[in-house]
């Protein structure tokens, strides 16, 4: 009974818990500065691992640097009748008897009197043979591909190719040589070796002058047996004055034909390609070669003397296959193989000669024939006529060694050129400051 009312006591007494009401607007702020936060995290975080990932990275695999490419110049041995004779005091010695001199008129009758048989121009032909073997193994094709739609909407490629000379290893990467000028607007570059595998490449400089490119292959892309097969050419020299004549073998694709070899004879050394800020020796041949003919001239010692290019021929020499000499262009491809910006001044030039100097007075030096138009050689009042004396405070004492200095220089570096002007009374000299621009 008691029990009963204590209850209906607290009947009125009933607890309702209610839910604390949803404060969206505190909500949304609080969701979005943890995302905020999130996203600060993680670009601080990002950031870190970009700035931080190259320093651990090269202190735990420190990545080698590539040497510094540097083509020393060969001396072209001029060769002697004599020296076609065998000495035999060499391979008889006689403490003795002086050794024989010949005179001209003995020579040529030894020489006159010398029979070769057939075994004798197989025994040559086969070391002609050989040595372009040899050779090939610095070949390479370059491939220039671009991608297309047909009327079909069907993706395809289109591929030029160009034959090229791997010229350096500078211990991180093969180096390529060739004249890519025909392979414009390309999407990307392959470079297929002797062993016929391909490999992507990338244009480490090139020069607009002349089209050559030095093309860059990443030796840890590169299989082992391919970087066994293959090795860097030798460059040799076209400074000398007796190489018309002399026996040559065009390698590359001389007749347009991939891995072509000829053989034949240097015929003229005497024409020169003028370009701005450059000048290069033409070598001719007797090969019967293609119009788009590329790839490198090499003499008996199995070094390059040029790289094939058709495109300075006149209509007299049709097809025969012609090549700047390497002399002229080793400076440029050791610019361009070192990653390095070619300087433009804009001038076209030849040397004055000792007739000119002494009959006309004209001052040695390096004579500027023409200017190109809006060159900085325009711009800062350089003038045909006019002699380069001085590059800064070196003397220059004709047009190749005013392009040895200027090669050295840097693009938008600013120089001084010391010219000698021609005036009423005499040359006159004058100073013109120029700000280099890029080749």
């Amino acid at each position: 009974m008691e029990d009963n009312k204590n209850q209906s006591n607290t009947d009125f007494m009933k607890e309702t818990i209610k839910q604390r009401p949803l404060n969206r607007r505190k909500l949304v702020r609080r969701t979005i500065i943890t995302a905020a936060m999130a996203v600060i995290f993680g670009i601080v975080a990002c950031l870190t691992f970009l700035l931080l990932e190259p320093v651990i990275s090269n202190r735990l695999y420190p990545e080698e640097e590539p040497q510094t490419i540097v083509f020393v110049e060969e001396e072209e041995e001029e060769i002697l009748p004599e020296d076609m004779i065998a000495d035999d005091s060499q391979m008889y010695p006689s403490p003795t008897l002086p050794p024989v001199v010949l005179e001209d008129e003995q020579i040529e009758q030894v020489l006159s009197e010398m029979q070769l048989g057939i075994s004798d121009y197989i025994s040559l032909s086969g070391s002609l043979s050989h040595l372009a073997r040899e050779i090939q193994k610095s070949m390479v094709t370059v491939v220039g591909v671009t991608s297309d739609v047909d009327w079909f909407n069907n993706e395809f490629e289109n591929e030029g190719v160009v034959s090229g000379v791997i010229v350096a290893d500078n211990g991180k990467e093969l180096l390529v040589l060739a004249n890519i000028s025909s392979l414009k607007e390309v999407d990307s570059l392959r470079v297929k070796f002797s062993d016929k595998k391909e490999y992507r490449a990338e244009i480490k400089k090139k020069d607009n002058n002349t089209g050559l490119a030095v093309l860059s292959v990443g030796k840890t892309f590169i299989h082992n047996d391919t970087l066994q097969a293959v090795q860097p050419v030798t460059l040799g020299s076209s400074a000398s004055n007796t190489l018309t004549g002399n026996p040559i073998i065009a390698l590359g694709s001389p007749v347009g034909t991939e891995g072509s070899v000829c053989f034949g004879n240097i015929t003229s050394t005497g024409n020169s390609i003028n370009l701005a800020d450059s000048t290069y020796k033409q070598i001719t041949t007797d090969i019967y070669g293609s119009k788009n003919a590329s790839g490198i001239l090499v003499n008996l010692r199995g070094q390059v003397v040029g790289i094939i290019d058709m495109s300075y021929n006149n209509q007299e020499m049709g097809n025969l296959l012609s090549a700047i000499g390497i002399t002229e262009l080793k400076k440029t491809i050791e610019s361009l193989s070192n990653d390095k910006d070619i300087p433009y001044l804009g001038v076209h030039g030849t040397d004055v000669t000792k007739e000119a100097s002494e009959e006309l007075g004209v001052p040695i030096g390096a004579y500027i024939k023409n200017i190109d138009m809006d060159s900085p050689a325009m711009e800062a009042g350089i003038r045909s006529g006019d002699v380069i004396v001085r590059l800064q405070e070196e003397e220059v004492l004709s047009y190749s060694d005013f392009v040895s200095k200027l090669l050295v220089k840097e693009p938008e570096e600013t120089v001084t050129v010391g010219l000698m002007r021609q005036a009423p009374e005499g040359y006159t000299e004058i100073e013109i400051t120029v700000i280099l621009g890029l080749k």
